[in-house]
């Protein structure tokens, strides 16, 4: 319990001690002016019994006023729960934009790759044939000197030989 708490009830305790050993001199009537008349009344019971009546309302007043805190503290847990669900529901959204936003991503990175590959791939298909047509030449050139230097060599020395073909590969 808080301090608060336990010096009323302490409070409460010693005036309710305090009434009961003089509770004598608390009922002895007397004679109360109310203003505009005139009373004979316990003057102790009465001021005893507006305490207690000042005591009930204090208490009506403080128990309204925690029941109201606990009603708005609830009112506020429930808005700041309701919230906090908007957020996560929030983050799982942006999360989920996230990842459809990297997948579009890597599906377009796989598009230009192929696309890459594919004009790599023909390229490397042309400079293959571009290659394979200079060697083909080059052979036919090289066919052509090693042909001329033959028939130099035979027109020199007088003797035919037969020709050699150049689509076989020569004995070694």
């Amino acid at each position: 319990m808080r301090i608060r708490t336990i010096v009323l009830i302490v409070a409460i305790a010693l005036m309710a001690g305090f009434a009961a050993l003089n509770l004598d001199e608390f009922t002895r009537p007397s004679l109360l002016s109310l203003g505009f008349t005139t009373v004979q009344a316990p003057l102790g019971l009465v001021l005893l019994v507006l305490l207690v009546a000042a005591l009930l309302v204090f208490l009506a007043t403080t128990l309204y006023i925690q029941s109201a805190h606990l009603l708005e503290t609830r009112q506020t847990s429930r808005e700041l729960h309701a919230q906090r669900e908007l957020a996560d529901k929030a983050e799982v959204s942006r999360f989920t934009e996230l990842r459809s936003y990297l997948e579009a991503q890597a599906v377009a990175a796989n598009q230009r790759e192929a696309t890459h590959a594919t004009v790599l791939t023909e390229r490397l298909a042309q400079t293959q044939q571009a290659i394979a047509v200079k060697i083909d030449q080059s052979g036919n050139t090289l066919a052509a000197y090693i042909g001329e230097l033959e028939d130099r060599l035979e027109s020199r020395d007088g003797v035919r030989r037969a020709p050699v073909r150049s689509d076989t590969p020569p004995l070694i």
